[in-house]
């Protein structure tokens, strides 16, 4: 009887940011903006890696990645949230939302990984600069990027194969703004304990091993830098890494008190909050960041800028 009387889910209804219609125009408008900015800041940071061959070493690199999943983490995202505060029907099919999820867990998967390879090299070329050109290889950076990629991906597989393990048919309204792994669960009418579990377990596994990687890394530059005698060395280095952890903080806090819980423990709204703030804000902010804060970067575009004018 209790199979007779399901229905099973086939399309979803994302309830979005808003329900007040007065404020659906100026969302959009503002995170139209949000959106070009982060587009167009990322892809330029890109390019101007690309471009300027005195860029080509891992720091660089490492960047230049970074600017692509975040780029990537916006795209899989924003997009279909602006659609969706225009659209009355906010109707996502099960298989797009599979999709979006999959994109959005590899995505924000490797830039944890990235930024933790990032760290390790600013270990190595602070702490152990004379070794630097011989242990932090290109060839090594390489495949640490790649790996960053491919664990993203198994960890997107993961979740995936337990998410399909579900059947939706309480109902199809997810309270967020985009598929995101906790509001499925919420929504599910088969017992959601161990996806629950897979997800304390390997997200919090993720982002314990990124986060111990980029605090012992910046421990030890920390000590370098204080036993340096260098004024102008010690600047240059807190400089350099004050901008790589200003953008750890911003992206770890609210991915932590999202994901590493064994069951929901917030409001819709809070999760929403927090989402937009690693999904939407965090991307356009990581190019100003390691922009504003890096010579090296800033001298670069004005030899393009002079070149070009």
């Amino acid at each position: 009887m209790e199979k007779e009387n399901t229905t099973v889910v086939t399309e979803f209804v994302l309830a979005g940011l808003t329900h007040q219609p007065q404020w659906k125009i100026p969302l959009f408008l503002f995170f139209f903006v949000v959106y070009l900015m982060t587009i167009l800041g990322n892809l330029s940071l890109i390019g101007l890696i690309w471009k300027d061959s005195h860029l080509h070493i891992p720091m660089y690199l490492c960047l230049g990645n970074l600017a692509f999943v975040d780029a990537w983490l916006s795209s899989t995202v924003t997009p279909n949230m602006l659609l969706n505060l225009l659209d009355k029907n906010k109707l996502m099919y099960f298989s797009e939302c599979m999709i979006q999820f999959f994109s959005f867990v590899v995505s924000a998967t490797a830039e944890c990984f990235i930024l933790a390879v990032m760290a390790y090299d600013r270990y190595v070329a602070i702490c152990k600069p004379l070794l630097y050109p011989v242990i932090m290889t290109y060839r090594l950076c390489m495949q640490l990027l790649a790996l960053s990629y491919i664990g993203g991906f198994i960890h997107a597989v993961i979740h995936e194969s337990f998410l399909l393990r579900l059947a939706f048919c309480k109902s199809n309204i997810i309270h967020h703004f985009y598929c995101d792994v906790i509001p499925l669960l919420m929504i599910s009418c088969t017992d959601p304990s161990l996806n629950y579990l897979m997800l304390f377990i390997f997200s919090g596994s993720v982002q314990v091993f990124s986060i111990m990687t980029i605090l012992i890394s910046y421990t030890f530059v920390l000590l370098t830098v204080l036993t340096t005698k260098s004024e102008k060395g010690m600047r240059k280095t807190l400089s350099t890494c004050g901008a790589h952890l200003l953008s750890v903080s911003l992206y770890y806090g609210p991915l932590l008190f999202m994901y590493v819980h064994p069951a929901p423990s917030q409001t819709d709204d809070q999760d929403m909050i927090f989402s937009l703030f690693y999904t939407v804000i965090i991307p356009v902010l990581n190019p100003i960041i390691y922009s504003l804060r890096n010579k090296q970067v800033i001298g670069s575009l004005k030899k393009i800028l002079k070149r070009n004018g």
